[in-house]
């Protein structure tokens, strides 16, 4: 296993390598989320949690409008958001954590064009699984990975079994799978994907995968370390 810092300098690389990615129709995130793959995980960064989050992707040109406003700046996501409300409670409920405890990203890092509903072509969604996906879950070496959405679910499986696997959500949910040092979960995506699954559904289906949890590791309460750039050297950014 990785040490905290040998984390982090791998991380830092591969935000590096984010950055340095130039795919046409997408935009990079602001500079102010340079030392991280996707700005979500500004605000939940533990890389030593055993539950890594992964949501589908971070932001569209619409959304961002008007401007990223200061406390999506501060934290990487924007905690009014249903998705993120949403969010928090499943983990408050089912794992007594705050997103600020785990370790988030989004699958797709980019910045998409149009409005947040936008659709991502799925050859893009599975590139960005490949390179840089798959080599988050890697470097955090969690116990669990829940995949929010069953697109990011089917991205990350095309790349890890080379099928996309079940064509539906509820079917996906139930088939988990072994990756690394831990199991990949399906959950319905935490903003739009609940009102399709129902509070309640996806309630009990956020329980199953606790349980299964709870028996693999005991929930270290409260999470673990959090965010400590510090110890790791900058990489330094050339000019563009």
């Amino acid at each position: 296993m990785l040490s905290h810092t040998e984390k982090w300098k791998a991380l830092r690389e591969l935000a590096e390598k984010r950055r340095q990615t130039r795919w046409p129709g997408f935009e990079n995130p602001p500079r102010d989320f340079d030392d991280y793959v996707s700005p979500y995980t500004k605000g939940a960064s533990n890389v030593d949690s055993p539950i890594f989050v992964m949501l589908q992707d971070w932001g569209s040109t619409d959304a961002f409008a008007d401007g990223i406003s200061d406390k999506t700046r501060s934290v990487g996501y924007t905690p009014s958001a249903a998705t993120n409300r949403n969010l928090e409670a499943r983990l408050q409920e089912h794992f007594e954590l705050e997103i600020r405890d785990v370790y988030a990203t989004n699958l797709f890092p980019f910045i998409k064009q149009g409005s947040i509903s936008a659709r991502i072509p799925w050859n893009r969604l599975v590139e960005a699984a490949e390179q840089f996906a798959v080599k988050q879950i890697e470097i955090v070496e969690p116990r669990l990975v829940i995949a929010l959405g069953l697109h990011c679910y089917q991205a990350l499986r095309s790349v890890i079994k080379n099928s996309a696997g079940p064509g539906k959500l509820r079917i996906a949910i139930a088939d988990p799978f072994e990756y690394g040092t831990g199991k990949i979960y399906c959950q319905a995506h935490t903003g739009w994907g609940v009102a399709k699954r129902g509070r309640e559904q996806t309630a009990r289906d956020w329980e199953v995968m606790a349980t299964w949890f709870a028996a693999a590791e005991p929930i270290h309460r409260g999470g673990g370390p959090r965010l400590s750039l510090a110890s790791v050297p900058p990489l330094g950014h050339g000019s563009e």
